[in-house]
């Protein structure tokens, strides 16, 4: 149907209006040749105007060889010779897109999952469930934090793995860690110095960049984030991943936990930021309680994904806010609506409540530990055991590999890229731009990568090394 905003007070009358209109339409190729136009029964009932004004429009445009009329059929737009086309050249534009490099064939990249290895099946099964029972539910709004079962449950889940108690009314659930990160940012207020792990996770720069609120990278040592760096930079919030950093694979222990709560417990105004973004897979040793679970003050906000345990298309993280920061949040961000589909949410209650996913977790920790070790072993036994050391593989999905052949990071990269492998350099993930102390170092990040070819992958990069 053609929908154009006539004006009955101007000076031009209704139909030549809407001649101009359609014939500006033909000639930008917008209405092309053998396209059917409306009826003049329903353009006149759509456009609420005479149906003597279509048809003077109509016979109009077909004496000057615009449309044709066929007998019983109605009226279609004729094949213009294309000198007719008066409108210039639409400029050359360049439109970014997201990613368009080839892949290659093997990738070490940290963002991937097992995909061969997700219940396809049971998640079929439990979304039909839903679709039959929930048809009228999965239709309306969820509560703004999410659905209170799944929260519930979540809830459970963190009770029982992590050592966190937190009721259901302190989860929020968002599709993505970043929405629930920009959130934070607004209770906890744009007025605030936030401190980033350097080195870290890329993307999170921009995603506190795109907030607009001043960020300090701080250094790392061998148990984690630098204490002593917050205190002189003044910082209000740090942001840690305590349980496998991001990317050195530091476990953070129990003294620089203790210190790092003791550092936020001093102001009010301090706060950390906990992501526990790969917490299920650890590998080595008894699991290590969240640092939100040792809390008493009140200062730590928890956020944790599905992305990795589950997958990253599924959209689904959530975050725990302490107690005293909820009536901040009830007071001025309950008109968020919830961002994840109510039909996601039953499906994953389910997931989560029949027992599937522990029992998944299970399963996939079975799976990438022996991954790992098949890994390590290749690389143990391989040309380039003399040269390399590997350090922080006990817990997460990647490791970092020093590299001592006498090739520079960027040498190691691209002479793997040439092998057709991907790998990233440790420097990629640095804020400064002084790294000249850092031992050249690849972060190996192994989960989507299945384990047969990893021998192939390991001879290659002997290839592209020794």
């Amino acid at each position: 149907m053609l929908t154009i905003i006539l004006s009955p007070n101007s000076s031009v009358p209704l139909y030549e209006q809407l001649y101009q209109f359609i014939k500006v339409e033909i000639e930008k190729n917008r209405l092309q040749a053998n396209d059917k136009l409306p009826s003049k029964r329903s353009l006149a009932s759509h456009l609420k105007i005479s149906r003597s004004t279509i048809e003077s429009a109509y016979y109009q445009l077909q004496a000057e060889g615009y449309i044709r009329s066929k007998p019983g059929s109605g009226f279609y737009v004729e094949q213009i010779n294309e000198k007719l086309h008066s409108e210039k050249p639409e400029p050359n534009i360049s439109y970014a897109k997201y990613d368009t490099q080839k892949p290659y064939e093997y990738e070490f990249k940290t963002s991937g999952i097992d995909i061969n290895h997700f219940p396809l099946a049971t998640w079929s099964k439990l979304s039909r469930e839903v679709l039959s029972e929930k048809k009228d539910e999965i239709l309306l709004s969820s509560h703004p934090q999410g659905m209170n079962s799944l929260r519930e449950e979540i809830s459970q889940y963190l009770y029982s793995f992590r050592g966190i108690q937190a009721s259901p009314e302190q989860i929020i659930i968002g599709a993505g860690s970043e929405f629930l990160i920009s959130l934070i940012i607004q209770i906890l207020g744009r007025n605030k110095t936030y401190a980033l792990e350097n080195p870290g996770y890329p993307k999170m720069q921009k995603i506190f960049y795109s907030n607009d609120v001043k960020t300090i990278p701080i250094g790392m040592d061998e148990l984690g984030i630098n204490i002593s760096e917050l205190e002189l930079n003044d910082i209000n919030v740090a942001h840690v991943t305590p349980s496998h950093h991001f990317p050195l694979g530091i476990v953070m222990p129990i003294s620089r936990r203790m210190d790092l709560l003791n550092w936020a417990a001093q102001s009010e105004n301090r706060f950390i930021l906990e992501d526990d973004y790969d917490c299920e897979f650890r590998f080595t040793g008894r699991p290590i309680p969240a640092l939100q679970s040792m809390d008493s003050s009140g200062h730590v906000i928890y956020i944790n994904t599905f992305a990795k345990t589950l997958a990253p298309s599924l959209r689904i993280s959530y975050i725990v806010l302490p107690k005293n920061l909820l009536k901040v949040y009830y007071e001025n961000f309950m008109f968020y609506s919830c961002t994840v589909p109510s039909f996601e949410q039953f499906t994953l209650y389910k997931f989560m409540h029949n027992g599937y996913f522990e029992r998944h977790i299970n399963r996939m920790r079975n799976i990438y530990r022996t991954r790992r070790d098949h890994l390590i072993s290749l690389l143990m036994n391989s040309k380039l055991a003399d040269y390399i050391e590997i350090i922080g593989q006990n817990a997460g999905l990647h490791f970092v590999m020093r590299i001592n052949n006498g090739m520079g990071e960027d040498e190691l990269v691209s002479s793997a890229k040439k092998q057709d492998v991907l790998v990233h350099g440790l420097s990629e993930y640095y804020t400064s731009t002084d790294i000249k102390h850092i031992i050249p170092s690849i972060v190996i990040g192994y989960s989507a990568i299945q384990t047969e070819y990893l021998e192939t992958c390991i001879k290659r990069l002997e290839g592209a090394w020794i």
